[in-house]
């Protein structure tokens, strides 16, 4: 039986400052259909999401979270929003993350990558089908 064998260039976990420097650096690069919407748009790590997200998305482990889109005002009734303001945040988990990066093996910018243009275009209602091809087509570096 053959053995794949995965080298990874950390030889601990990626801390939060890890993960903000990755993330900061891929959210300057995300395709342009999302880029009127990250403008402002703060970010956050967090090791997992608090209890009071965990309830309110009636997860029952922490670990089915990996980002998470929050508006930081309210929207209008049929106002459709153009841009993130400063209080819009994207918080990413990173023991989620780390988690699914260690079961599958893939690039864990790549897995990182995903989460953001995933979390950020549903909140700006992209189609799954737009998603999708944002992602596959990010994904292969083609912005």
């Amino acid at each position: 039986m053959e053995q794949t064998r995965i080298i990874m260039n950390y030889t601990v976990p990626p801390s939060i400052s890890d993960f903000e420097e990755m993330a900061g650096d891929l959210l300057r690069d995300l395709p342009d259909e999302l880029s009127e919407f990250v403008e402002d748009l703060g970010l956050e790590i967090e090791d997992f999401p608090d209890d009071a997200t965990q309830s309110d998305y009636d997860l029952d482990d922490p670990y089915e979270l990996l980002g998470l889109y929050k508006s930081g005002s309210e929207m209008t009734p049929g106002v459709e929003k153009k841009q993130a303001d400063d209080e819009d945040v994207l918080i990413l988990y990173r023991r989620p993350i780390l988690d699914m990066w260690c079961e599958n093996g893939e690039d864990l910018s790549a897995i990182m990558r995903e989460v953001m243009i995933e979390e950020i275009a549903k909140a700006h209602d992209f189609s799954g089908d737009e998603i999708d091809e944002m992602t596959a087509r990010h994904y292969q570096g083609l912005l």
